[in-house]
């Protein structure tokens, strides 16, 4: 069972980062939906993550409606948050 509190959710990344690819995998997967931004081209959303990290620009980043965030999760840990097996 999934949390209602953290949907929706944003995925921000880059179409070249194998862990953001391996995050849209799973979540393909579990059919679960979601909103993906490209920090490479959406100069708000790069500033965004770089706020978020310390300066840094770590993908994928992910934001949660209840205001949570997974910087570079595990599957594990992305499953964990989502309740998912």
């Amino acid at each position: 069972m999934t949390n209602a509190l953290i949907f929706p959710f944003t995925v921000y990344g880059t179409a070249w980062c194998g862990d953001c690819n391996r995050t849209r995998a799973l979540l393909a997967e579990h059919n679960i939906d979601y909103t993906w931004v490209d920090i490479e081209s959406d100069m708000a959303a790069r500033s965004l993550v770089q706020d978020l990290n310390n300066g840094d620009r770590s993908v994928p980043t992910i934001v949660f409606a209840d205001g949570s965030i997974l910087v570079e999760p595990s599957k594990a840990e992305l499953k964990q948050k989502l309740g998912i097996d």
